[in-house]
């Protein structure tokens, strides 16, 4: 799907664990303004429902597993995240929907910039009207 991907990060592991470094503009293709985690999502709970006009992000499930539902207005693909050392990149205009938490998941994401509401689209009708005009 255009504008998202899944970005490997270096995963050291040794007789201490696994330790994961991230570097904005170096493991990720943008600098690190923001970085937020969802925890203790309820079975059957499912959370997004949005787009960035601007904002990239990176999510990572530290822990457990969530799918992402990930849309333009061409194509639709859901991507498993349940590897730590694996980060899922979204860029602008990518609607995105999280669900099917596991119990004890964590969802890290690192953002592109500040929290700025101006930024989101939550009507998913007024979103396929901009992403039309994108891809």
């Amino acid at each position: 799907m255009f504008n998202t991907g899944l970005l490997k990060f270096r995963d050291i592991n040794d007789k201490y664990g696994h330790l994961t470094p991230i570097e904005g503009k170096i493991d990720v293709p943008f600098e690190i303004k923001r970085i937020y985690y969802i925890t203790r999502v309820q079975e059957g709970v499912t959370r997004g429902f949005h787009s960035h006009r601007k904002l990239h992000q990176v999510l990572i499930c530290l822990n457990g597993s969530v799918n992402i539902r990930l849309r333009n207005s061409n194509d639709e693909e859901v991507v498993q995240l349940n590897d730590p050392s694996i980060g899922l990149y979204i860029g602008p205009l990518i609607w995105r929907e999280m669900f099917d938490f596991t119990e004890g998941s964590v969802l890290l994401v690192l953002a592109s910039e500040y929290y700025d509401e101006s930024d989101y689209i939550r009507n998913h009708d007024f979103y396929l009207e901009e992403a039309r005009k994108r891809f």
